[in-house]
């Protein structure tokens, strides 16, 4: 008999099954960003995610992914909004896949070579999106933001409400100067500035109380302005609105 999985925890067990390895059932916390108060008192808009998901960091499944696994621990805590939000009820509904399913999916799909399974190399948006269609069967919309600042500013943040407010799901972000992929979940906007709301995946550590990961900015509402200027970045924004059961 299957073991029951409670909400916050993830079976392990099956998700790696199909390399014959057995990985650790491990509870991880759940909606990290719940609590956190909004960066302006008296914002022109603000947009969330909606829905709950589980905060997928370095090392949460006992595999030490430091310094390169950050793009598939982002795909993995969007898959578990997926699992939470939109297939709960449906066939496909699956345990978002481990670090060694990310890197097989991907060279099934002719995308990456052989030796890229098992290996070190990091993944990006458009990689996420292949994975999120492969295993869910959910398509992506890739947004390219050329330099960051104003034209952040100007496309990414008017393509982040109307995904939030159509869709709801998580998105990716990362960038070719900043190469670190991190997870968004909301963006607010006011008359002078724009905040993102970033969950940021690079974690290391035992499991902590949500109120402890937004003190130490793990979870935070960050400027538009302070990222990189001189870098580019691309948005992964799962299109899920036919999906949600």
């Amino acid at each position: 008999m299957d073991k029951k999985v409670e909400p916050g925890e993830i079976d392990w067990g099956r998700s790696g099954a199909a390399e014959g390895k057995i990985m650790r059932t491990k509870t991880l916390s759940k909606n990290v960003h719940t609590g956190l108060p909004n960066p302006l008192t008296d914002p022109v808009k603000c947009s969330l995610m909606r829905g709950d998901y589980l905060y997928f960091h370095y090392g949460c499944d006992g595999q030490d992914d430091r310094g390169w696994g950050c793009g598939y621990r982002t795909v993995q805590t969007m898959a578990s909004w997926l699992c939470h939000n939109c297939f709960a009820l449906k066939d496909r509904h699956r345990p978002p896949p481990s670090l060694p399913e990310i890197q097989q999916a991907l060279v099934t799909m002719g995308d990456k070579p052989g030796p890229f399974s098992c290996s070190r190399e990091w993944i990006g948006t458009f990689e996420a999106s292949l994975v999120l269609d492969y295993f869910y069967d959910v398509p992506c919309k890739l947004v390219h933001v050329r330099g960051g600042g104003t034209e952040l500013e100007r496309v990414a943040v008017e393509e982040l409400h109307q995904h939030f407010d159509k869709h709801g799901s998580p998105v990716m972000m990362g960038g070719d100067r900043d190469n670190s992929s991190k997870g968004i979940l909301g963006v607010c906007t006011g008359d002078k500035e724009s905040y993102l709301l970033v969950v940021d995946p690079h974690y290391y550590g035992c499991q902590l109380e949500n109120t402890e990961l937004q003190k130490q900015g793990w979870v935070a509402w960050r400027r538009v302005s302070s990222l990189d200027r001189s870098s580019f970045y691309n948005l992964c924004l799962p299109q899920t609105a036919k999906q949600r059961t």
